[in-house]
């Protein structure tokens, strides 16, 4: 049996069996399953199963077990239940397991948890493009600062395919906004257009002329979350017969005209405080804001609070061509690698080392998921000694002004999105980082009684 086929088989063990899965999907490095009766599943013994870097209890069950493992685990679960990926299985609950869900899915879904977690929505699924692009513009700018000329055939080529998601991404976010909100997504994707259209360079409003892009990616997702709420307002009262001339036809006039008017000043002001504002603490703080946000960074991302940034940092690339933001924040990530090779170095619980030896490479590339629900979190003051870390790399950063030209991507993977031929200060700040890690956590982070209760 394959160790990936071992792994699903172990967790479908641990949570009741196959027949206690409502429906499941993964993201990168997680197994993400909704289950019939969360009782059933023993949550020891899925952190015990070998393969497992962490088990989050949030609104659905989710098993960490890295990148590249997740797509070949789901896999095989679908082969083991006959269960496809985000399909949903008639619950059969009773009474009282379905109120104890509800009670749970209310409790974490407060406002702003479920609408950062919709902004996630609209972007992770985005990732993949903005990473490829992003990388192919990194080497067309490499190409250029070493010579290159503009106009070389390849070159064009390169700018072309890297540039063209950026070009239309309020296109994309649109679409994703109204299908993520419940609308109809090709009127999401008409609101984005509406906001980058060339034509609105030609029409005077107030005295002055439009502009197009204005509010950036905010406005889109203004625009298109309208669209759905405008879409629903219309059905209430619109025939049958001709809903699906008349719906459309009406949402559009009213949105567009309100996005023209309204969304996309509105959303302008809210871009230019926002982007200005990131760029005046980092000024103004230096190390001490770049220090602060790296450190606390970690934390956001377990409250779930840091997708949204995703918007930020597009919005600084859409106005600015790179985010200063993200090269900061990356250094969190760093700072967990060089934690979990101290507690590696000073450990001698094999299981553990084991653990960390499997997220390692991922945690180098900037995937820290593994290493940090299956190492330094479970293990509580290594965490500390990381963000800690993650904070002296957050500060180096800050000094050189660093910034990338794509999101998606973080650790040694996010170099070739550098800007400015800034790489090897970039790099310089990743090793900075994972000695401080490693400094803080073998000194004061890692204790060997740790191992006992690991």
């Amino acid at each position: 049996m394959k160790k990936e086929e071992k792994l699903a088989r172990g967790i479908l063990d641990h949570i009741g069996g196959g027949d206690n899965i409502r429906s499941f999907t993964h993201c990168m490095t997680r197994v993400r399953l909704d289950l019939k009766n969360d009782s059933k599943a023993d949550i020891q013994a899925l952190k015990n199963i070998d393969g497992v870097m962490g088990v989050i209890e949030d609104e659905t069950l989710q098993v960490v077990v890295g990148p590249g493992t997740v797509n070949k685990v789901s896999d095989h679960i679908t082969k083991m239940t006959g269960i496809r990926m985000g399909e949903t299985v008639d619950a059969n609950e009773d009474d009282t397991v379905s109120l104890k869900k509800a009670e749970l899915k209310k409790k974490n879904n407060t406002p702003v948890k479920n609408l950062l977690r919709k902004i996630g929505s609209i972007f992770i699924p985005l990732i993949p493009g903005l990473v490829a692009s992003g990388i192919i513009n990194g080497i067309a700018g490499f190409a250029k600062n070493a010579g290159v000329s503009e106009t070389e055939t390849w070159i064009q080529i390169l700018t072309l395919l890297g540039g063209s998601i950026f070009g239309y991404l309020a296109i994309v976010v649109g679409w994703n906004t109204a299908k993520e909100f419940g609308g109809t997504p090709v009127l999401g994707a008409i609101a984005g257009i509406i906001t980058i259209h060339p034509g609105l360079a030609d029409i005077v409003l107030f005295g002055e002329n439009l502009l197009p892009g204005r509010g950036g990616l905010f406005g889109a997702m203004f625009a298109a979350w309208l669209m759905v709420v405008f879409e629903r307002f219309y059905r209430r009262f619109i025939p049958n017969a001709v809903d699906i001339i008349v719906t459309p036809l009406l949402t559009v006039l009213s949105v567009g005209l309100l996005t023209i008017v309204a969304v996309m000043p509105a959303a302008g002001v809210l871009s230019d405080g926002i982007t200005s504002g990131i760029h005046a603490v980092l000024e103004v703080g230096g190390p001490v804001a770049g220090g602060l946000l790296a450190g606390f960074f970690l934390p956001l991302v377990m409250l779930g609070l840091h997708h949204g940034l995703t918007p930020i940092h597009m919005e600084l690339i859409n106005s600015m061509n790179a985010t200063s933001l993200l090269p900061i924040l990356a250094m969190a990530g760093a700072g967990q690698v060089g934690a979990s090779i101290a507690i590696f170095v000073k450990s001698r619980n094999q299981r553990l080392k084991n653990v960390i030896k499997g997220g390692l490479p991922a945690g180098f590339l900037g995937i820290g998921e593994p290493l940090l629900y299956g190492v330094t979190l479970p293990l509580g003051r290594p965490f500390i000694t990381a963000c800690m870390g993650a904070a002296v790399g957050g500060a180096y950063q800050a000094i050189m002004h660093t910034a990338a030209s794509g999101i998606g991507v973080s650790g040694l993977s996010l170099i070739p999105l550098i800007v400015e031929n800034k790489y090897l200060m970039y790099f310089f700040g990743l090793v900075i980082t994972y000695t401080a890690g490693f400094i803080f956590t073998y000194f004061f982070g890692f204790k060997k009684e740790m191992d006992e209760g690991f």
